[in-house]
């Protein structure tokens, strides 16, 4: 687990406060008002799912509400994100855990454990891919799923890598003081390259425009990845 400062400590707590109850839609896109919903993972019954970097666990909580999956485990390394994923849905234990830890760690102690894994802007992003997508693939089962929305390009404007190279965004410490944290915003190509170095077959990648032009809209990858039986 990371014993760095809390740069998540800030996110969300505004929405927590107004908005505690189980979503009753699931999307990808950035803006979280449309595009694809969850059956893109497949058929969740019976199944373990895991969502890394899951925040306040909202998306983890309508799976584990809605689709009778055996178990979500809604997986992130920040305390305090963890925190309030415990204060809105500890109630939907045991069909919904939280675990606080590091993606990677997490999964190279689960290997060949989960059925579907996926990550809504989250440890996808902020974790190297080289390490990640390994221990990914190393956690499903024979033939299990992977899907993540990731940016298409920086919300800037600028457009995604065409290297699999980190950029320093913008964060802040619990104390309010300046900070960065490392994100990796990939071009398609470089996306797929990635996932079957790391094991991974079936590779869709789909780009999901932005309903709006306002100044942090931004357009959308989904990637669909199977690990290979």
């Amino acid at each position: 687990m990371t014993t760095t400062a809390d740069l998540w400590h800030h996110y969300g707590r505004t929405r927590a406060e107004r908005d505690r109850a189980v979503p009753d839609a699931f999307h990808w896109i950035w803006s979280q008002d449309g595009g694809p919903g969850c059956e893109v993972l497949g058929d969740l019954s019976g199944r373990v799912v895991g969502d890394l970097g899951a925040g306040a666990a909202r998306h983890a909580a309508h799976l584990a509400v809605h689709h009778e999956p055996a178990e979500v485990v809604a997986i992130d390394a920040s305390p305090a994100q963890c925190g309030m994923a415990i204060d809105l849905f500890a109630h939907l234990a045991p069909r919904l855990r939280i675990a606080l830890s590091d993606a990677v760690p997490h999964l190279q102690a689960a290997k060949s454990t989960y059925d579907v894994l996926f990550s809504v802007f989250g440890a996808i992003e902020f974790t190297d891919p080289r390490e990640l997508l390994s221990a990914t693939a190393a956690a499903l089962k024979p033939g299990g799923r992977l899907v993540f929305s990731t940016l298409a390009h920086y919300l800037n404007g600028a457009p995604a890598q065409p290297d699999l190279v980190a950029a320093d965004i913008p964060a802040m410490t619990p104390e309010g003081e300046t900070a960065s944290l490392r994100r990796w915003v990939l071009q398609e190509q470089v996306w797929v390259k990635a996932l079957d170095e790391a094991g991974f077959t079936d590779i869709t990648v789909d780009m999901l425009p932005a309903k709006s032009d306002g100044p942090r809209a931004a357009d959308t990858l989904l990637v669909i990845a199977d690990r290979q039986c």
